[in-house]
C-alpha cells in the first residue's frame, strides 16, 4: 500500500502528541492521590500531637519596683508608683540529649510515622547580684518560675519534674511567656537578691509526628540525638557538626553559641517589641523524610512519558523503514496506550507495596505485552523479542533515573545522546529520497 512518508511521520507526530492528555490525566491522578494522602495525614494528625518545637527553658524573675511617674495634668509634679517587671534569664550552659522511637501510623492505604523523644534537658543558669539590676532601686521580688515552650503539648504524655539545685520541683501546664508560646513552668524558690550558679535537669517524653526542632538559648548548647530512623533530613539555622548514618538508625550532634546566633537579642526582641520571626528561625532539628515518597517517584516518572512515547515510536519507525515493514498508525497508538497505562499501574502498585516492586511488576507487565503485540505487528516473533528487550532497557534507564535525581540531567542527556548517535548510524547509508512506498509486511 502506497503511503507518503510526509503524512506518515506526520500522523506519528499527532499521535504523539494526543498521547499527552492521557499522560495528563495519569499526573492529575497521582496529585489528587497525593492530596488523598494528605488529608489523610492530617486526620491522623489532628487526633495526636504534630510537629514540635523545644524552647528553653528561661528563667523569670517577677519583681515590683518603685519608680518616679510624672503627673499627666502637665504641672510637671511627680509622684513614687509602683511597677511591675520581669528579668528573663538564658540557661549559662544548656545540653539536650536524646533518642527518637519511630512508629507507623495507618489511614486505610496511607501511613506515616509518629516519633516519641525522650529527652534530658540539662545546664545551668548564672546571676549576679540583684539579677544584674540597680543595687540602690526599692524593689520586691515576685514568685520566679522556669518556663519552657512546646509547639503541641499534646505530645506531653507524662507530668515532668526538674531538679533545680538541690530541690524538686513539679512543671505545671502553660509557659507563662508569650514568646515561647505554648509548654509547661514550674514554680521556683524564692530569690534572695544574692549572685548565683543554679543547676538544673528535666526529663520531657515527648510525642510528635514529622520533625523535630530546638531553639538553643543556652549561652552554650549542645544538642544530640539518635533515632532508630534510617532516612532523616536536618534542617534549621544550625546544621549538625557531627552525624552518622546505618542500618540501625542516626546519631547527630549540634554546638551552637550566641555569638553565631546572636540569639539572646533576638529573645529580647521578641519579648519587647513581638518581632519573634529572627528568634523561630534560629532553630535546628531533623525532619523524619520517608525513605521512598511513592507519589512524587510516581510524579517524576510520569514527566519522562512523552520521551517514552517518542522513543518507541522512533524505534518502530526505523523499524518501519529500514525492515521495510508497514505499521498501521493504529498500532503506533496501542503501543503509545500501553505506555501510557505503564504509569497508572505503576501509582497503584507502588500504593499499595514500596516503589521498587511496583516499578518491577509494572515495567515486567508492560514489556510482556508489547513484546507479543510488536511480534505480530513486526511479522517476526524475533524483532517482538527485540523490542521487548529495548522497551526493557529503557524502563531499566528510566528507573536508573528515577533513582539518581541528583544526575538526571547528567544521564539523560547521555541516554538522549547515544539514542540519537543509535539511529544515524543505522540511517547512515539510508536514501531517505527514494523511500516513497513501505512494502505490506
Amino acid at each position: 500500500m502506497s503511503r507518503s512518508l510526509f503524512l506518515k511521520v506526520l500522523a506519528i507526530g499527532v499521535l504523539a502528541l494526543l498521547l499527552l492528555i492521557p499522560l495528563s490525566m495519569v499526573s492529575g491522578m497521582v496529585s489528587d492521590r497525593q492530596m488523598f494522602r494528605e488529608q489523610a495525614i492530617k486526620s491522623i494528625s489532628d487526633g495526636t500531637a504534630g510537629s514540635q518545637l523545644l524552647a528553653g527553658p528561661v528563667w523569670v524573675l517577677p519583681y515590683r519596683q518603685q519608680v518616679q511617674v510624672t503627673a499627666s495634668d502637665n504641672s510637671g509634679a511627680t509622684h513614687t508608683a509602683w511597677r511591675d517587671f520581669q528579668v528573663r534569664v538564658l540557661p549559662d550552659k544548656l545540653a539536650v540529649g536524646g533518642r527518637l522511637r519511630t512508629e507507623m501510623l495507618r489511614r486505610g492505604i496511607y501511613e506515616t510515622q509518629r516519633y516519641t523523644a525522650d529527652l534530658t534537658v540539662k545546664g545551668h543558669f548564672v546571676l549576679p547580684a540583684n539579677a544584674g539590676l540597680a543595687a540602690d532601686a526599692t524593689r520586691q521580688w515576685g514568685q520566679p518560675y522556669l518556663s519552657v515552650g512546646v509547639q503541641d503539648v499534646r505530645g506531653i504524655k507524662a507530668s515532668p519534674t526538674t531538679e533545680w539545685g538541690k530541690e524538686k520541683v513539679g512543671f505545671a501546664p502553660g509557659a507563662k511567656l508569650k514568646a515561647l508560646g505554648s509548654g509547661i513552668h514550674a514554680m521556683l524558690p524564692n530569690y534572695d537578691g544574692n549572685a548565683v550558679t543554679v543547676p538544673f535537669s528535666f526529663k520531657l517524653t515527648l510525642d510528635g509526628m514529622d520533625d523535630l526542632s530546638l531553639l538553643p538559648l543556652g549561652r552554650d548548647t549542645e544538642v544530640s540525638l539518635q533515632s532508630d530512623w534510617q532516612t532523616p533530613s536536618f534542617f534549621g539555622r544550625f546544621l549538625p557538626e557531627n552525624r552518622d548514618y546505618g542500618p540501625q538508625g542516626f546519631t547527630a550532634r549540634w554546638r551552637a553559641s550566641w555569638f553565631s546566633s546572636n540569639l539572646s537579642e533576638h529573645f529580647e526582641n521578641c519579648v519587647q517589641s513581638n518581632e519573634c520571626d529572627p528568634f523561630r528561625g534560629a532553630s535546628m532539628g531533623v525532619r523524619l523524610v520517608e525513605p521512598v515518597d511513592v507519589y512524587l517517584q510516581s510524579e517524576r516518572a510520569v514527566k519522562y512519558g512523552f520521551l517514552f512515547v517518542f522513543l518507541t515510536f522512533c524505534t518502530f519507525f526505523l523499524t518501519e523503514v529500514l525492515k521495510r515493514v508497514s505499521i498501521h498508525p493504529v498500532q503506533y497508538g496501542l503501543v503509545g496506550m500501553s505506555l501510557a497505562v505503564f504509569f497508572l499501574l505503576l501509582l497503584s502498585f507502588a500504593e499499595q507495596w514500596s516503589f521498587t516492586p511496583a516499578y518491577l511488576l509494572a515495567a515486567t507487565a508492560c514489556v510482556a505485552q508489547n513484546g507479543f503485540y510488536a511480534a505480530h505487528a513486526l511479522g517476526s516473533r524475533l524483532r517482538g523479542l527485540a523490542f521487548a528487550a529495548l522497551l526493557a532497557g529503557l524502563y531499566a534507564m528510566l528507573f536508573v533515573l528515577l533513582r539518581s535525581a541528583d544526575h538526571a540531567l547528567l544521564l539523560g542527556s547521555i541516554l538522549l545522546f547515544g539514542l540519537l548517535t543509535a539511529a544515524m548510524v543505522l540511517t547512515r547509508k539510508l536514501d531517505w529520497y527514494g523511500l516513497n512506498n513501505v512494502e505490506e509486511k
